[in-house]
């Protein structure tokens, strides 16, 4: 993550946000990108003046609410056979064992699962194909979706930026305390929203996926 943030701090503040909302964006169509360390890195970077935090939230959440109604469409079209696609293209992040734990998630919890997947990287990245597959009413799956994302990238932001600028008036000599402290800090503040996630994801997934597309029709 140090890396990231100090190639991130090489480019300008507008090419920073863009970084942000693609990355993200692109995260939450599906394909596993690190979406979450992106934001970390910038929220960190605001701390120290070189790009706003507001812009940062701004970028992340608008990332995160239209990245995932693009992947709600193209898995609304694609249906289970997309999702399988990118489990072989994908086979450590998206494979059988993740989309069936994905699955029993919607299952068993409907749209908070779209919320608090928001929290969890496994759900974070197939929430919006997963949705669209399994026919969530767009509307519903809009609300919990950007309720999530505006939760997750303010909350973050705004947090570690704050954090981040108490470290460094404290800390000024030990940067990478302040650092350490940060990140840290930042963790233990999404403990709650990450255990109630967790909660969402099944220890084991089985064998045979059941068929949920009815749950949310």
């Amino acid at each position: 993550m140090v890396d990231v943030q100090h190639w991130l701090s090489a480019l300008p503040p507008g090419v920073i946000y863009l970084i942000v909302a693609g990355v993200i964006g692109v995260e939450s169509m599906g394909i596993p990108l690190p979406g979450e360390i992106v934001l970390v890195s910038s929220a960190l970077l605001a701390a120290t003046g070189a790009v706003q935090p507001e812009w940062v939230a701004i970028a992340a959440a608008t990332g995160a609410i239209v990245g995932d109604s693009i992947g709600y469409a193209v898995g609304r079209r694609g249906g289970r056979p997309l999702l399988e696609r990118l489990g072989r293209r994908f086979p450590k992040h998206l494979g059988p064992a993740h989309l069936a734990r994905a699955e029993q998630s919607f299952a068993r919890h409907g749209v908070w699962a779209i919320f608090f997947g928001r929290f969890v990287a496994l759900l974070r990245i197939l929430a919006g194909p997963l949705a669209g597959a399994l026919h969530v009413p767009y509307r519903r799956f809009l609300v919990a979706n950007a309720a999530g994302g505006l939760v997750w990238a303010f909350g973050t932001t705004y947090l570690l930026f704050s954090l981040g600028r108490a470290a460094e008036h404290w800390l000024k000599d030990i940067s990478w305390a302040g650092l350490v402290l940060a990140v840290l800090a930042g963790l233990v503040s999404t403990a709650w929203l990450r255990r109630r996630a967790k909660r969402l994801a099944p220890a084991e997934a089985p064998e045979e996926p059941e068929t949920v597309g009815a749950t949310e029709r």
